[in-house]
């Protein structure tokens, strides 16, 4: 471990700040940026391991939704109606605070809807969350601000070339963005405020010091008066305590395809498979379900069986008898446990986390970074 630091180098970059964020995805830019904005003053500096944003901030499918119709009906069995609509509310918030923030232009977000399929053999299913429609229309319209949220929408399943899909509901407010350009844009907001990114920089091993935390990385030590975790799944090398599961996420994109008829995002199978168009192209991603245990992992790659659904649904369902080539295969890792609600709380003296979207980061993650980054700064 390298301490050959200049004078220059230890007091313009790695000596004592007053904020230290592990992780510069979605969640720990937004809590440096929310610092900055509150406290001017503050020396942030965010920490990532990786290149890029090692998690699912720049590996995510890039839905701006808060959940099928089958998704929510999930939801409503682990939680009470209360804290359901709490959480679409807060991913509808989460939403508007990104656009806002950064410009729709800035992140291409497009609002085309969204699209649930039920199979020719998920008759039971569809007609349960059909006849559901209703209810959940009246139980979210005080949060989403419209009554007509779900609909039946059988008539565009020809549109879209679809096979042996029998059934589909089409929600009015989902939208999509280039979650490569979000994270550009917010990297140019959070440099811009004179926050310091540092990459390539693992975190090894954290230590309390009289009123100060001891950051322990690859590249040396660092000092903070407050430290955030927003690592999300990744937390759990550091501090193992943490309900945070992660889940593994395969996705690919296809080559531009002639007269695509696909436009908007689609979910099935409760929303463990889901595909959009994106630049003339398919990006279709999921299977987690196909083998949970193998998917609750924090490496990178991919398995065949997983591939190979993906192959198969893409050949019969979403692009029947249409030639297409992959052109890109990559994974992220999400952080999921048994709560709905995202993990923002003080886990040691001066030390704080904000993790567990609940592969929903896109939507959560600018409200989350900015209420840990107010936590912080209540407790300092």
């Amino acid at each position: 471990m390298a301490q050959n630091y200049s004078y220059w180098e230890q007091t313009a970059f790695v000596g004592e700040c007053d904020v230290i964020i592990v992780g510069s995805g979605i969640v720990g830019l937004n809590a440096a940026l929310h610092l900055k904005t509150l406290r001017p003053g503050l020396n942030v500096v965010v920490l990532e391991r990786g290149f890029l944003p090692s998690g699912a901030s720049t590996k995510n499918a890039g839905f701006a939704c808060f959940g099928t119709v089958s998704e929510q009906l999930g939801l409503l069995k682990q939680a009470s109606e209360a804290e359901v609509v709490q959480l679409v509310d807060y991913k509808c918030r989460g939403l508007k605070r990104l656009r806002e923030k950064l410009g729709d232009d800035n992140i291409d977000y497009q609002e085309y809807g969204g699209y649930e399929l039920f199979f020719d053999g998920d008759t039971n299913r569809a007609d349960e969350c059909i006849a559901k429609i209703g209810y959940l229309n009246n139980l979210l319209s005080p949060v989403i601000g419209r009554a007509d949220i779900y609909a039946v929408a059988d008539e565009k399943i020809a549109d879209f070339g679809f096979k042996g899909v029998s059934r589909m509901i089409y929600n009015t407010c989902e939208g999509q963005i280039h979650t490569g350009k979000m994270m550009r844009a917010l990297l140019t907001k959070v440099q811009g405020s004179g926050i310091l990114v540092l990459n390539n920089c693992m975190v090894k091993n954290i230590a309390q010091q009289n009123h100060s935390v001891e950051v322990l990385t690859e590249q040396g030590v660092f000092k903070t008066r407050t430290l955030i975790i927003a690592t999300n799944a990744f937390a759990k090398q550091l501090f193992p305590e943490l309900d945070v599961i992660p889940g593994r996420g395969q996705v690919l994109v296809t080559k531009p395809i002639d007269e695509l008829k696909l436009k908007g995002t689609y979910h099935f199978d409760e929303g463990y498979y889901y595909f959009r168009n994106i630049d003339g192209r398919v990006l279709f991603g999921g299977g987690r379900n196909l083998d949970f245990a193998a998917e609750q992992t924090t490496e990178f790659g991919h398995t065949d069986r997983v591939k190979q659904k993906l192959l198969d649904y893409l050949q019969r369902v979403i692009l029947p008898g249409q030639r297409f080539e992959v052109d890109y295969w990559w994974s992220g890792i999400m952080g999921f446990g048994g709560d709905i609600q995202p993990v923002i709380k003080q886990i040691e003296p001066n030390v704080y986390c904000a993790v567990r979207c609940n592969g929903m980061g896109v939507a959560m993650g600018t409200l989350v970074g900015e209420q840990v980054a107010e936590l912080a700064l209540q407790n300092s």
